[in-house]
């Protein structure tokens, strides 16, 4: 393959760079295939040269610290001279590679522990550059990563944030993520002091609103850490469709559903099907919906023991979905198609139902796909969400079912929605109606207008700082 050069970057891509240039710690804010990694790529470059920094540690969801960085390095020309070394395996390989003398540095998101722990151990932080590939990770103020991070935060002279999802469940994401900017200066030194500041809540603690006037005092705040882009703007891609697509329940189906919704339990072949939290109501709701449900013991007297994956057994409920699919199939006329599927047993009953379907494995099943020589792919959102280009091998995705997380959600529909697109992209839903899916999509939706604001916001914002500054 032919090597890309310095001169195939946009003029968006360079502002990129200008701005990961002349910002220590900044955030870059950038939709689903608008090359956030080699701007990035590109900017480390400059900084090595001119001995800003000499060695960089990446932090990446699992897929893309494993292929999508030296992969980015191996296609353009300005790059070849980086050397990129990938921290994984055993205990005892990764300190090995610790030592390895590319400047560059990945490692796995579940790996800062570890990585913060190592460098405890050393007379200094060794990494002067570090770069968060989708800081969205980043955003639980309790998760442990966050917490280790924060440790090391001090040490860090230089950090750039990627993500094109910086708010995917509201502002609420955003304090974490600004905190390993400015340390606390812009939003509050805690996450209690940012919610207290900005938000009310109900009676209960559980549900945050935000102040009149917070939005935009967040926005003003931020506005001078983040650069802002959205793929609309800058590139010319194809039209994007959705496509809804309404299955209703009948039956004994729908019974089931309806009883597992109102009591929490439902006894079905003899096994007790129980949903004590709402978070597994959920759960098990989606999983009704997507034709099967996992049972919670051992199944009595042999019933369905042949439905195994791992070591759970289910009981199958319906083929309404799988049946959908084959009428989205045949009337696609043979066009590829990305299937998105979310349980374990939905993969096995439709690798049942679709033979010839095969799942992402291997960088060969995704040259396979991309060369157009798989029909259908099933993939998972969260294992398939970044860093994959698979716009070359199909324009049509279909959600077999839904998922609550919104990053989720986009980043698969980029997969195909992205720069190298020459078709029209359909993204197909099949979506019971008056079930949890109608009340996920109407979550999607909404989480999409809170992000899309914010977003809109800071490019707005941004500008007007340039202008006012004379930049």
């Amino acid at each position: 393959m032919k090597r890309r050069t310095y001169s195939d970057l946009h003029a968006y891509q360079l502002k990129m760079i200008d701005w990961m240039l002349t910002n220590d710690k900044c955030a870059l804010w950038a939709g689903v295939g608008l090359g956030k990694t080699v701007t990035a790529l590109t900017a480390i470059s400059n900084l090595l040269e001119s001995k800003s920094i000499q060695k960089i540690l990446v932090i990446a969801p699992l897929r893309v610290a494993k292929f999508v960085w030296s992969q980015e390095i191996d296609k353009w020309d300005h790059l070849k001279h980086l050397k990129c070394a990938i921290l994984h395996g055993t205990i005892k390989k990764r300190k090995e590679l610790l030592s390895d003398p590319a400047p560059i540095h990945v490692i796995n998101k579940e790996l800062v522990k570890w990585i913060v722990a190592e460098m405890a151990g050393k007379k200094k932080w060794a990494y002067d550059c570090v770069i968060l590939d989708e800081s969205s990770a980043f955003k639980n103020p309790r998760s442990k990563r966050l917490k280790y991070l924060k440790m090391a935060n001090h040490k860090i002279n230089r950090m750039i944030q990627l993500t094109g999802t910086p708010a995917s469940n509201g502002l609420l994401n955003i304090w974490s993520q600004m905190f390993l900017l400015d340390n606390g200066e812009r939003l509050g030194r805690t996450f209690s002091v940012y919610k207290d500041m900005y938000f009310d809540s109900d009676y209960m603690g559980y549900n945050w609103t935000l102040k009149g006037g917070s939005k935009e005092d967040i926005y003003l705040k931020i506005a001078d850490k983040c650069l802002t882009m959205a793929k609309e703007d800058y590139l010319e891609l194809p039209k994007c469709s959705k496509n809804f697509i309404y299955l209703d329940m009948a039956g004994e189906f729908l019974r089931q559903y309806k009883a597992l919704e109102r009591d929490f339990v439902l006894i079905l072949q003899n096994e007790a099907i129980t949903a004590q939290q709402s978070a597994v109501l959920s759960n098990k709701l989606l999983q009704f919906c997507g034709g099967a449900v996992y049972s919670d013991g051992n199944m009595e007297n042999g019933v369905l023991l042949q439905n195994i994956t791992g070591n759970k057994s289910w009981i199958t409920l319906s083929t309404a979905k799988i049946d959908a699919l084959k009428d989205v199939i045949e009337e696609s006329s043979g066009e590829p198609m990305l299937v998105a599927y979310n349980y374990k047993h939905e993969l096995a009953r439709l690798m049942e139902a679709f033979p010839n379907g095969r799942t992402i494995k291997t960088e060969k099943d995704i040259n396979d796909w991309n060369s157009g020589d798989v029909p259908i792919m099933f993939v998972h959102p969260a294992s398939t969400g970044h860093g994959l280009n698979l716009q070359y091998g199909g324009s049509n995705l279909v959600w077999f079912s839904l998922t609550w997380d919104l990053e989720a959600y986009d980043q698969l529909n980029g997969r195909l929605d992205r720069q190298g697109q020459t078709k029209p992209v359909f993204i197909h839903h099949l979506v019971f109606r008056d079930s949890i899916e109608e009340r996920i999509l109407e979550r999607l939706e909404n989480k999409h207008l809170t992000q899309t604001d914010l977003l809109n916001a800071m490019k707005e914002l941004f500008w007007t700082i340039a202008y006012h500054s004379g930049e």
